[in-house]
């Protein structure tokens, strides 16, 4: 892998969990999180009009995909308003790709390797560690969100990984979805908390801005970087967000870390990372 692309998986990693802390450490949670969306959309819809139209047989996968993708983002404002980000983030981030392996083979009649197998057995044994690290009511409830919200996170994996394909312009596809995704919670912001919309940007629009091209960075780096190496190298690569979801959570939001919530973190990273290169 060129030395140029492996930096760039690292700062799309970066990136992802930057949004993530952006998110944690906003004073009304759900509210940062349209701004999040909101950001993402603005560029999507900035470059979706310089790119090639995704084929009609991607529409009904576009589609389902906002409903569920906005979804994720009710429940990140959510687990992170519930639990600290070094708790919800790597469960939200690590936990799918075994729930995908597993909805694959479960569903769609695909052969694990041995590796992969181990894969799961690590990050089970990751989120076994971080829920019996999690003593308080208020930390169980932001467990059972992330792990909640990992379903969902695999959920719309599935149905991207099968829109995209169709879709015959994948970076186009990917726009459109940031584009789709800001909709439903800009206008929810609109109708419901107009006031609080309007208030709430004066203080923090550029933060929650900023989260959306981070956002969108991220992605767009990974989709980069496919081009120059194997993607499951660069699948594998992008789950070192969950390390970075942890410093960033212990250096700049200030959560206390020990060493049960650093040895699940580090469970569910490994096992992550051999998923994707399995």
């Amino acid at each position: 892998m060129p030395l140029s692309v492996f930096l760039a998986v690292m700062l799309g990693a970066a990136l992802h969990a930057s949004w993530n802390a952006i998110v944690k450490g906003g004073t009304d949670k759900l509210m940062t999180t349209v701004f999040v969306a909101a950001g993402s959309a603005v560029v999507g819809a900035v470059a979706a009009p310089f790119l090639a139209v995704p084929d009609p047989a991607s529409w009904p996968f576009l589609a389902a995909s906002t409903c569920v993708q906005t979804l994720y983002f009710v429940l990140v404002a959510i687990a992170y308003r519930a639990v600290d980000m070094s708790l919800a983030y790597p469960l939200m981030r690590g936990v799918a790709p075994a729930l995908v392996a597993g909805a694959g083979a479960a569903w769609l009649g695909e052969r694990l390797s041995p590796g992969a197998w181990a894969g799961i057995a690590l990050v089970c044994a990751g989120v076994l560690a971080t829920a019996l690290s999690a003593r308080a009511h208020a930390s169980r409830t932001g467990v059972a969100v992330a792990l909640l919200n990992a379903c969902v996170i695999a959920t719309y994996t599935l149905i991207d990984g099968a829109g995209v394909r169709l879709s015959g312009a994948p970076v186009a596809y990917a726009c459109w979805l940031f584009v789709l995704n800001g909709l439903p919670l800009v206008g929810w912001a609109l109708v419901a908390r107009r006031r609080d919309l309007l208030a709430y940007a004066r203080r923090n629009l550029g933060l929650g801005l900023a989260g959306g091209f981070c956002n969108v960075g991220s992605y767009g780096l990974a989709l980069w970087a496919m081009t120059g190496a194997p993607v499951a190298v660069v699948a594998a690569l992008r789950e070192t967000s969950i390390l970075f979801g942890l410093a960033i959570a212990g250096l700049i939001l200030r959560e206390p870390i020990g060493p049960r919530r650093l040895a699940a973190a580090a469970l569910i990273a490994l096992g992550a990372v051999g998923l994707r290169l399995a």
